[in-house]
């Protein structure tokens, strides 16, 4: 907030405030839609693989990040209306408590992706020894180490957020995953479209590659919209802290509202893209609506 009044003072840009109703309503719409994704995969015992499991961990991850904006705004609310101070140590930690809830969920996302590429990536070059390297333990193994290790950062970052050397490191690691899973990416198609070409006298092996190939498609999506929603807010933490007095970066920041909202269509964007992408899960969806029906 005092970055926010400073800005005005050094910029003409106007800052851009997103009403509180589309706030809700966009956060609402992101917690349902993951919600219902992780019904669907708890009710069909089909979907109970490791890909569909780490699916899961990336939607709660956007469930807390919807959640995150939803109690930062009704927070914000209740100081507007002077049942809360700015400064008061219950506030303090309240503010800890949702930026740790916060970066929870970027931490989260980053590395549910990063092991969806890995099942992706073994899936289609290990695949006649997937069941083996990849089991279902494994898999549960994997989520445990990627949530502890993300509760215990976001805590510390919370804690320690004033600090420059807490800061840049946070900062880095986000440009840093996203350039390995990319990588990541690219070495994949390089070497499906290499043995593509070596099975393509193989029926069967070419209708298991394609379906490889969608998977690792479909999460390259989910890569690029993740990217676009997440990057604008983390490049608004990197100039808040380190050029919050220049007229540009001020200027920049005046959208700050913005960059939060497309935050949460991130958690609303990627649902669709598992009902779009799985037969199996949209299937699963249809039966739950005529079941309820």
């Amino acid at each position: 907030e005092n970055i926010s009044d400073f800005s005005l003072n050094i910029t003409d840009c106007t800052q851009i405030v997103v009403p509180e109703e589309v706030f809700f309503t966009v956060a609402a719409a992101g917690i349902v839609e993951n919600l219902l994704v992780l019904i669907a995969v708890i009710r069909n015992k089909n979907l109970h693989l490791p890909m569909y499991f780490f699916i899961c961990s990336l939607a709660i991850s956007d469930m807390l990040g919807s959640l995150y904006k939803t109690l930062e705004n009704i927070f914000i609310i209740l100081c507007k209306m002077g049942y809360l101070t700015r400064r008061g140590d219950f506030e303090k930690k309240l503010d800890d408590a949702m930026d740790s809830m916060f970066i929870l969920s970027l931490l989260g996302s980053i590395f549910s992706l990063l092991a969806i590429a890995a099942d992706r990536y073994i899936t289609i070059f290990y695949a006649l020894r997937y069941h083996n390297i990849m089991t279902l333990r494994r898999a549960l193994v994997i989520l445990a180490i990627i949530w502890t290790f993300c509760a215990g950062s976001s805590i510390a970052i919370a804690l320690f957020s004033y600090e420059a050397a807490t800061v840049i490191p946070f900062t880095i690691l986000f440009p840093l995953m996203m350039f390995f899973i990319l990588c990541l990416y690219v070495h994949m198609f390089l070497l499906a479209r290499s043995h593509a070409k070596k099975i393509a006298s193989l029926p069967t092996s070419t209708v298991h590659q394609r379906t490889n190939m969608k998977g690792a498609v479909t999460l390259t999506i989910f890569l690029g919209v993740f990217l676009c929603c997440w990057a604008p807010f983390v490049l608004h933490i990197l100039l808040a802290r380190f050029c919050p007095h220049n007229p540009y970066c001020a200027c920049y920041m005046s959208i700050f509202h913005v960059n939060g909202t497309l935050i949460m269509c991130n958690a609303i964007i990627d649902p669709m893209i598992f009902a779009f992408r799985s037969p199996e899960l949209r299937s699963t969806f249809k039966k739950m609506f005529c079941c309820a029906r």
